[in-house]
């Protein structure tokens, strides 16, 4: 069975929100209808939003770091949402994994949201129903989309590719093969809703800093018609083409 789902790498998200506004531009243009935004240039706006980053501040100063952490619908393979629902407007497809929400049968109850342990399901306060990640269904089901972006709104629109999509139970796919080799997580394992989105957590990366980086070059643009010269130096990384 095909598990369609994103990969989020810790490591290089660096919280623009290129993924949030991608994800409100898209998904509001498109099947799911427009999201509300509530007092959008008020002093406390809010709205609909499929996706959203938190940002934390760990350890202790002066060794502290921040941490980006997209969530969104994780997509579960055993979701908690849908069982709960009275009208069966919750659901799972049964051909890819994703879970939509089937706005004509949704009455506003709030169940779903009751029962999500990750609080990824949002109520759409003007037309009182519960909406939740899709990723981009309509756009990575279309035929007429080319294949290579046939991607949910927000993979193409990350700048660092911190964000992966495919099929997690497909082991050859570029999702399955990250999780293998970087220690994918799923978020709250311990609720046993089998989350199908995983987090490839964040790593010590090792500095490399050249010797000729450590030396200070007076005139780099020859603005005055003159370049120093240094005896006994000789071509650097800068001018060689990469």
């Amino acid at each position: 069975m095909t598990q369609l789902a994103l990969v989020i790498d810790l490591n290089v998200c660096v919280g623009c929100h290129a993924c949030v506004t991608s994800c409100k531009q898209w998904n509001t243009s498109g099947t799911a209808g427009a999201l509300t935004d509530l007092n959008p240039y008020a002093a406390d706006p809010n709205g609909t939003f499929f996706n959203r980053v938190q940002t934390f501040e760990v350890g202790e100063y002066p060794n502290t770091q921040t941490v980006h952490f997209p969530k969104s619908c994780l997509h579960c393979e055993d979701p908690p949402c849908v069982p709960v629902c009275p009208t069966g407007a919750s659901y799972k497809r049964a051909e890819d994994g994703i879970v939509l929400v089937d706005y004509d049968k949704c009455i506003g109850c709030k169940y779903c949201s009751w029962a999500c342990p990750y609080g990824a399901r949002e109520f759409d306060e003007e037309r009182k129903v519960m909406t939740t990640c899709t990723l981009c269904v309509d756009r990575v089901t279309d035929t007429k989309v080319p294949e290579p972006e046939r991607k949910p709104a927000c993979v193409l629109a990350c700048p660092a590719n911190a964000r992966l999509f495919g099929d997690v139970h497909d082991p050859e796919s570029v999702v399955s093969k990250a999780i293998a080799e970087r220690g994918g997580y799923q978020l709250m394992p311990e609720w046993g809703t089998r989350p199908a989105n995983h987090y490839l957590p964040r790593r010590k990366t090792e500095i490399r800093i050249h010797p000729e980086d450590l030396e200070r070059v007076d005139n780099p643009l020859k603005l005055d018609g003159k370049q120093p010269e240094y005896a006994g130096r000789g071509a650097g990384r800068e001018d060689f083409a990469t």
